[in-house]
């Protein structure tokens, strides 16, 4: 026994020292790995960070990742990297584009297997992780800048967390936690999903040749007879207008059945549902499948511009879809038809939050339409004040007599006057006005021209906006009905008195513009783009990626 205990010893040992001399190795090895991954990521080409063609665009950002795992390797898990790709493959199913996250030249590396030399695996690696920060980027809030298509962009953009490195890293560290985040930046609501499947319907109809132009011509009314029937019938039913059953592609009637899918395309496209075929409905008819592929593309984008500015409470006003929501506890409680700004004055895109609301309000006129529409007015007909129970004053607050100003020798600019429309139910601003802090001196009001909520375009005002119901959303924000109800606002407008009332709390309203919506049934609607925006961000889609760190406004 005494004999063993020397052998058994030096077994011991010999194996302590080859474990020791691994370790050392296996250290020497990472040593070296780590230096290669330093080299590949301080090399650099004009400026740029490039692996192999690949221009590694978060080059800061992707440094500061490896300098906080101490420069080793993120991807040696074979099943990170199967979700990475297929998150990129199918970021095209949300209007992206593949590319933009390298996927060329990942799969052709890929291909190579894992034995790779040591420069080959930290520019994989390299790439890898790049393309997941484009990605998440993208996801976080789209590719296209907002701020660089409109200067009065406010919303809020937070890239992942005020440590987004840190972030990364904790990402990266399972297949599960990478999941978890991919599913998260996808499943952002309804809105985002159904339009995700209204882009894949308009693809595959895109796949199946799409739909003929219908030629223009007379109007057609239901049980009228024309050559053009049967390219309808189908034009209907290529987006599920028509049920296939009510088809007779011979037919040239224009029946009760083909009549009701007529009107169902007519109410997705916002036109009046009267049946009739006439201009606005072959016009909504023959605009092309790419055209409205397009069209959904640029709205899941916007989207992603604004889903970290969604609350569980908030009003939201679809400028190109001319309505108005309130949203509580992340349910859609009430709506009303909205009109906004012409084109020429553009109801502008911002957040902010609504704090008082102002009952039998006076209207200061704004110098724009001082300019073009009241002052003209005036030196036309010098009766227009009294009509529009407007009056004249000093900046001191003193009412002047209109008829001691020479308004033929006076101009807009430099006016030495305010022009103030007393409370009334003629007034401008109608009853009520609900106010939120904003530069652009924009607000949600009533207004004496309700014959316009009746039109399905309402772009009518000079830039605020005017609610067909303004005071069932005061209910709401007010959140006390037995204080304040209906009775009781009828009371506060009968006296004629201006009086401000202030929220229990501020509400969130985001003035946002979709010309791509969902009904109540998930199917796709679509708006006039009346503002032209949608080119600007499918161009920008299609566009090289590029990184512009948010300035994380909130």
């Amino acid at each position: 026994m005494r004999k063993m205990i020397p052998t058994i010893r030096f077994f011991v040992n010999c194996v302590v020292l080859v474990l020791f001399a691994l370790i050392i190795l296996q250290s020497s090895v990472n040593a070296e790995q780590q230096n290669v991954l330093k080299q590949q990521l301080q090399s650099t080409e004009n400026s740029k960070l490039m692996i192999g063609q690949s221009e590694i665009a978060l080059a800061d950002f992707v440094r500061d990742t490896y300098q906080y795992n101490q420069y080793k390797l993120l991807w040696q898990k074979k099943s990170l990297v199967k979700t990475l790709l297929k998150a990129i493959n199918e970021s095209d199913q949300q209007g992206l584009v593949p590319g933009d996250y390298h996927l060329t030249e990942l799969t052709t590396r890929l291909k190579k297997g894992l034995k790779q030399s040591d420069i080959q695996e930290a520019q994989l690696d390299i790439l890898l992780t790049d393309a997941v920060l484009r990605l998440s980027y993208h996801l976080t809030f789209g590719k296209v800048v907002p701020a660089h298509l409109d200067a009065d962009w406010n919303l809020r953009r937070d890239f992942l967390t005020k440590d987004p490195v840190a972030k990364i890293n904790y990402i990266l560290q399972s297949d599960t936690r990478l999941k978890k985040f991919l599913k998260q930046s996808i499943n952002i609501g309804p809105f985002y999903q159904g339009l995700i499947k209204a882009l894949a319907q308009y693809r595959q109809i895109q796949q199946a040749g799409g739909w003929q132009s219908v030629p223009s011509g007379a109007t057609i009314k239901p049980g009228m007879t024309d050559s053009r029937m049967p390219q309808i019938t189908a034009r209907l039913y290529a987006t599920g207008d028509l049920k296939k059953t009510t088809i007779n592609p011979a037919a040239h009637i224009y029946d009760a059945s083909i009549e009701a899918g007529v009107k169902h395309f007519q109410q997705r496209h916002n036109i009046d549902a009267d049946g009739l075929i006439g201009k606005a409905t072959l016009e909504m008819m023959n605009i092309p499948v790419a055209q409205r592929i397009d069209q959904i593309r640029a709205n899941l984008e916007r989207i992603r511009w604004v889903k970290q500015n969604i609350e569980e409470e908030f009003v939201l006003v679809n400028i190109a879809g001319f309505k108005v929501y309130y949203v509580k506890d992340n349910k859609l409680v009430w709506s009303s038809r909205a009109q906004v700004g012409k084109e020429y004055r553009k109801t502008p895109i911002f957040r902010s939050d609504i704090n008082y609301l102002v009952f039998n309000p006076s209207w200061t006129v704004p110098p724009t339409i001082l300019h073009e529409d009241v002052l003209p007015e005036i030196k036309r007909d010098r009766g227009y004040l009294k009509k529009k129970n407007m009056s004249v004053l000093d900046f001191k607050g003193n009412i002047i007599n209109p008829e001691n100003i020479n308004w033929s020798s006076i101009s807009a600019k430099g006016f030495p006057y305010m022009i103030r429309q007393d409370p009334g139910p003629a007034n401008a601003l109608g009853r009520i006005k609900i106010m939120f802090p904003n530069k652009h001196l924009v607000y949600l009001h009533d207004t004496p021209s309700k014959a316009n909520f009746k039109k399905t375009e309402r772009a009518f005002s000079s830039g605020c906006i005017r609610i067909e119901n303004p005071f069932e959303l005061v209910e709401l924000l007010l959140k006390d009905s037995k204080q304040w109800n209906q009775a009781r606002f009828k009371e506060i407008l009968d006296s004629g008195k201006l009086q401000n009332v202030n929220l229990p709390q501020t509400v969130p309203v985001l003035l946002l513009y979709f010309t791509a919506h969902l009904n109540e049934d998930g199917e796709v609607l679509f708006f006039k783009d009346i503002y032209k925006r949608d080119e600007k961000i499918i161009e920008g889609l299609i566009q090289p990626f590029q990184f512009a760190m948010p300035n994380n406004k909130s």
